[in-house]
C-alpha cells in the first residue's frame, strides 16, 4: 500500500460530528504513552500529522485521519493514565462506548501495548471490552527495538499468555523506529477492500 494523501484530522466529541462519507474506518487505541501518535505517523508515512507528546493523556478527541481519500485511522484517547482526572475518564469512556457501539464503519481494531512491559491490567480490560462488541482485534506491540533480542521470545511469550488473543486475532511486533510490523498492518488494512471488492 503507497500512501499518497493525508488530510488533517476531522475532530469529533459525539455521534452528529462523526465523517459522513461511509469510508471503512481503522481504530487504533492503547493506554497513554504507548506510541499512538508514531504509530499513526509511520503507517501514514507523515513525521507529524499526529501529534507526539512526552505529556501522555493529549489526546481528548476522536481524531479521523483521512487516508488516500479511501479510508479512515481514528485516533481516540489514550487510557490508563493516572492525572487525568476521574470526571475527565469517564466522558472518554463514554466517548469510545458510543463509537464502538454505533459505527457500522468500522472495521477493525489495533489494540497497542508496550512490547516492553507485561500487558496492564487496563490492556486486558479494553482486549475484553473489544471482544464483548465481536471486534477483530489486532494486538499491536509498540517499542519492539527497545528490547534486546535475547529477551524477545520471553515477552512473546508474556504477552501472549496475558493477553490471550481470540482465534483469529494477531500479534504483531512493531517498532516506528525500524518499520517492523507496517507492511503487516497495511495488508490488514488492505484485506478489507479485497473483501468488498469481493461482495
Amino acid at each position: 500500500m503507497e500512501v499518497i494523501n493525508v488530510e488533517e484530522p476531522v475532530i469529533a466529541v459525539r455521534v452528529s460530528q462523526y465523517p459522513e462519507d461511509k469510508k471503512n474506518e481503522f481504530l487504533c487505541l492503547g493506554r497513554s504513552n504507548v506510541g499512538k501518535s508514531s504509530f499513526i505517523n509511520t503507517i501514514v508515512n507523515r513525521k507529524n500529522i499526529a501529534r507526539t507528546s512526552s505529556k501522555p493523556g493529549k489526546t481528548t478527541t476522536l481524531n479521523f485521519y483521512q487516508v488516500n481519500k479511501e479510508f479512515y485511522i481514528v485516533d481516540v484517547p489514550g487510557y490508563g493514565y493516572a492525572a487525568t482526572n476521574k470526571k475527565q475518564i469517564e466522558k472518554f469512556g463514554i466517548m469510545i462506548e458510543e463509537y464502538l457501539k454505533t459505527r457500522q464503519y468500522l472495521k477493525h481494531v489495533f489494540l497497542l501495548v508496550d512490547y516492553r512491559h507485561k500487558p496492564t491490567e487496563d490492556d486486558v480490560l479494553m482486549y475484553k471490552f473489544l471482544k464483548y462488541y465481536n471486534l477483530p482485534v489486532t494486538i499491536v506491540a509498540t517499542k519492539y527495538d527497545k528490547v534486546n533480542r535475547s529477551l524477545r521470545e520471553k515477552q512473546d511469550e508474556l504477552i501472549k499468555k496475558t493477553l490471550n488473543p481470540a482465534l483469529g486475532d494477531e500479534i504483531i511486533n512493531f517498532s516506528s523506529v525500524t518499520k517492523i510490523g507496517k507492511e503487516r498492518v497495511y495488508e490488514i488494512i488492505e484485506s478489507y477492500f479485497q473483501k468488498d471488492i469481493e461482495k
